[in-house]
């Protein structure tokens, strides 16, 4: 369950203009307003959790669990970040509390798995220069993506490889980018769901969008 503490730490947003609003009507026992923001949240509440979970069963007890949580907590909550943030910092902190449990049945194996790469690199060392004047530049930069036809852009195929490299990524990175580039957080939000500092949401989101592009640029190659 999150704490007032955990409230305070890293908010760097005002609340939204509604939230006293709907606090009250909460509070008061408003069952529209509640069925209201179930209908608004809990699409991404269900991806949020999938992060962490393993089936979509387990995601909506997830999401049944968190809602249960805000409504326990709402007298405790003084407003220091927006609703919605408090709400999916508790989707957070539930899924993480389910998949610790879920793991007791995984393979043996992936309890090893690496669950983070901050200090590896974003792009392969070898794309850059390595001596002379020109040591760190690109020696095979990005390449423009202008003259790709747009059906093969939006395809269903190019879906899916989008979402096999994201579901590939180390679980911080995958946390950042589906936050910020799938559900279309800001970086405040973020950083305030995830319990994460400014600069080390910018160096996840970039090591994750830069992995993401590679896995297009190796597929778009390929059909060239």
């Amino acid at each position: 369950m999150t704490t007032n503490k955990q409230e305070d730490a890293h908010a760097t947003t005002e609340p939204a203009p509604n939230d006293a609003a709907i606090l009250v009507a909460l509070r008061a026992g408003d069952e529209a307003t509640f069925t209201d923001l179930v209908a608004m949240y809990s699409g991404a509440m269900l991806r949020v959790a999938r992060m962490y979970v393993h089936n979509a069963a387990s995601a909506e007890e997830v999401v049944q669990d968190a809602w249960l949580g805000l409504l326990q907590a709402l007298d405790r909550f003084e407003g220091r970040s927006s609703l919605k943030t408090y709400l999916f910092r508790i989707v957070v902190n539930c899924a993480k509390t389910r998949a610790r449990k879920d793991a007791r049945t995984i393979p043996f194996s992936a309890a090893f798995e690496p669950d983070d790469d901050q200090g590896g690199a974003s792009v392969p060392p070898e794309r850059f220069q390595r001596d002379g004047a020109a040591a760190g530049s690109w020696s095979t930069p990005p390449k423009s993506w202008a003259e790709t036809p747009e059906r093969s852009l939006l395809s269903s195929e190019t879906r899916r490889i989008v979402e096999d490299a994201v579901d590939s990524l180390p679980a911080n990175q995958r946390e950042v980018i589906t936050l910020r580039d799938i559900e279309g957080w800001d970086a405040a939000d973020v950083c305030n769901a995830l319990g994460l500092s400014e600069t080390n949401q910018r160096v996840l989101l970039h090591r994750a969008r830069a992995k993401v592009r590679l896995a297009l640029e190796q597929y778009f190659d390929g059909q060239r």
